[in-house]
């Protein structure tokens, strides 16, 4: 199967990676800009083209059926935001008994432009001692590029201005929702 999504990715769509980080066996993933759903399936894509499984969050109003057991076998996690969980601590405290871990987060929470990024995938991963693997989605020049990793040190104000610098060159699939 990963030859199929390779071939798909990478010969039928015209993508190219630029990535120089590998995956350690326990990771956050920050992938922006999220301007589109094509971005989920862009993520899928390359998941299974590389390799790897990655868990992911979605609003829990697309858990519904016929898509709910389907999103939940994707590594798809509902997230109820209408309600203050402590789901940080809950993914965190899963991050540390579990052997590998990976979670994708796209920062923004929206597909409309917004300069507010949530910061619940860098409490995620200071409390669970993970790194922040960058990935940009490059719709303008086809490229899937993650050429940094973040460490957590809890100055979350000057380590999300870097974040967000970082994601600056990419163009999302719908530009104009895109805001640092």
């Amino acid at each position: 199967m990963q030859r199929f999504f390779r071939f798909i990715l990478y010969r039928l769509m015209g993508w190219k990676t630029e990535v120089s980080v590998a995956l350690p066996r326990k990771y956050i993933i920050a992938l922006a800009p999220h301007t589109s759903n094509w971005d989920f399936l862009m993520g899928q894509l390359y998941s299974r083209a590389e390799g790897f499984r990655c868990e992911f969050l979605m609003k829990k109003e697309w858990f519904v059926w016929p898509l709910g057991p389907i999103f939940r076998s994707m590594g798809g996690i509902p997230v109820q935001r209408s309600k203050h969980t402590s789901m940080t601590d809950q993914l965190a405290a899963i991050a540390r008994q579990r052997d590998t871990f990976g979670l994708c987060i796209t920062p923004e929470g929206t597909r409309k432009p917004t300069t507010e990024w949530k910061h619940g995938f860098y409490y995620i991963a200071l409390k669970a001692e993970l790194p922040i693997l960058l990935f940009g989605l490059d719709y303008g020049q086809k490229r899937i590029v993650c050429t940094k990793a973040i460490i957590p040190d809890g100055n979350v104000e000057a380590q999300m201005s870097e974040i967000k610098q970082y994601f600056k060159p990419f163009q999302g699939k719908y530009p104009e929702n895109f805001a640092i």
